[in-house]
């Protein structure tokens, strides 16, 4: 990875309706030119994860500021944090950037994954703030759909067949049945007891014991496209070809279909779901790992600072 110039790292605090949120500023070592804020991955929620670090690496060295903040605690536990309120959050850590980066900067966001939901939901909510958005593997189907398409694909390439994948998808149906409140947590439970010591059921991201209530993450069965319906400014998306998680071709079609948006979409070979090198054994979890950074893919780095560099003019 080529050395960026001088990163200046600013903490702060982003204020939200009901507390605040830390936060770390990236800044040029010159003017600033636009501001970005990143927006979280769903198992990413510090600041100090390796994909925003190197986010903030990459764009500095092109005069953008890069805003990055601890994602706020679940209202309960175990359940995710509602989209509308990390829209929110988003929207508070731009006013925040704005005011460390002077009023007239032009702002934008990044987001990934489950963040690539709720940036959009924030452009489209406050098109006085987000003139651009930048969004790495964007999914165009519900939460719920996208979970039953990621954990199928995890059985297939660990080598399961058709018995497995049926035996899956009568699972996964029982605990989205659950979350929802459709089913009573003694027959959910008997559905897990009966594949919990099946070799393939930690591949399907269903918890062993149930949590007491049902009604889980409000957010399951949301359709986005109508989230990108309402997105006015100009789009860059990105996806890994070798992405286990994503339906890249629904999810690029769905865009396509709802947005009026200018779109570029970029698809990166030998990349996955972070934009990762396939195969690569850097560990994304370690916060500021600069290994886990040059495994991103460099054609992507070269591709986000070059839109933004033509849309900056």
């Amino acid at each position: 990875m080529q050395e960026p110039a001088a990163i200046i790292a600013a903490e702060c605090v982003v204020p939200t309706d009901d507390g605040e949120l830390p936060g770390t500023v990236d800044l040029p070592d010159g003017p600033v030119r636009a501001a970005v804020v990143v927006v979280h991955g769903s198992a990413a929620g510090h600041r100090s994860y390796c994909c925003y670090t190197h986010v903030g690496r990459v764009l500095t060295a092109h005069g953008v500021a890069v805003l990055r903040y601890d994602r706020r605690a679940p209202l309960e536990p175990g359940r995710d944090v509602p989209l509308r309120l990390q829209a929110a959050d988003a929207a508070a850590a731009a006013r925040t950037a704005r005011e460390i980066v002077g009023g007239d900067v032009r702002l934008g966001l990044w987001g990934l994954s489950q963040g690539a939901w709720a940036a959009p939901m924030a452009a489209a909510h406050h098109p006085e703030l987000f003139t651009f958005q930048i969004l790495v593997s964007s999914c165009g189907v519900s939460p719920a759909a996208q979970m039953r398409h990621g954990t199928a694909e995890q059985l297939r390439r660990h080598g399961y067949g058709d018995t497995e994948l049926t035996g899956l998808a009568e699972l996964r149906t029982g605990w989205e049945a659950y979350q929802r409140g459709q089913l009573d947590r003694p027959t959910a439970q008997a559905l897990v007891d009966r594949y919990a010591d099946r070799p393939w059921f930690p591949l399907a991201y269903v918890p062993r014991e149930l949590p007491s209530a049902g009604g889980g993450w409000r957010d399951m069965d949301l359709d986005p496209t109508g989230i990108f319906a309402g997105v006015r400014c100009p789009t860059l998306l990105f996806y890994g070809e070798t992405d286990s998680w994503m339906p890249i071709d629904d999810s690029i079609a769905a865009w396509r279909r709802a947005s009026s948006a200018e779109l570029t979409v970029h698809r990166v070979a030998g990349h996955d779901h972070l934009l990762m090198r396939e195969g690569s054994d850097a560990d994304p979890a370690v916060g500021d790992n600069r290994a886990a950074e040059e495994a991103i893919s460099q054609q992507y780095a070269d591709q986000m600072a070059a839109w933004l560099t033509l849309g900056l003019r």
